[in-house]
């Protein structure tokens, strides 16, 4: 939560500020995230608006998850941009989107604003859906679960078609004969 009374509510007045804060619980997806507790830097302005306060900002933080070929772990940063409006209780605006029942508006709580769901919303969405130790990981052998990176010319001897088993085992007993 920030404290937006030292801002005022003149439209125009700015206030620049840089935080570092604790990462929230489940910030990412499921194979890559943002380590809970860890540190996120915030650079921030702050900008009085008629409708509200327009906060626009950059978030830095480490991400820690797994490559989904491979299982390898993943170890990166994660840099990104964001802009929301968070609208005054009493302004025309505001009551207009609560008449509405619009939940995309993003309300100053007092002189208070939460910017944890901005966060969210901006870090996941800059999250690869799927990603990756590297960009042409070959992944895991579909037989035996082996590491492709590792051992690049691991084989697995022609499977033979169940069909034909019955014949392979005839072959076996003709030369035990």
């Amino acid at each position: 939560m920030l404290d937006t009374r030292e801002l005022g509510r003149r439209p125009g007045s700015q206030r620049q500020m840089s935080r570092t804060v604790p990462a929230p619980a489940d910030l990412g997806i499921e194979v890559l995230r943002v380590p809970e507790g860890s540190p996120v830097e915030l650079d921030l302005r702050l900008e009085a608006v008629m409708e509200g306060v327009l906060v626009t900002g950059e978030a830095r933080a480490d991400l820690a998850g797994e490559c989904v070929r491979c299982l390898e772990p993943i170890d990166d940063e994660l840099d990104v941009r964001f802009q929301e409006l968070f609208m005054y209780d009493d302004s025309r605006s505001a009551q207009d989107a609560r008449e509405s029942e619009d939940d995309e508006v993003s309300m100053l709580e007092g002189d208070l604003l939460d910017l944890e769901p901005l966060l969210r919303d901006a870090v996941v969405l800059a999250l690869p859906f799927q990603p990756l130790c590297q960009d042409d990981c070959p992944g895991l052998c579909a037989e035996c679960g082996a590491r492709l990176a590792d051992d690049p010319g691991h084989s697995h001897e022609a499977a033979i078609d169940p069909r034909w088993t019955a014949l392979t085992k005839l072959e076996k007993q003709g030369d035990e004969d």
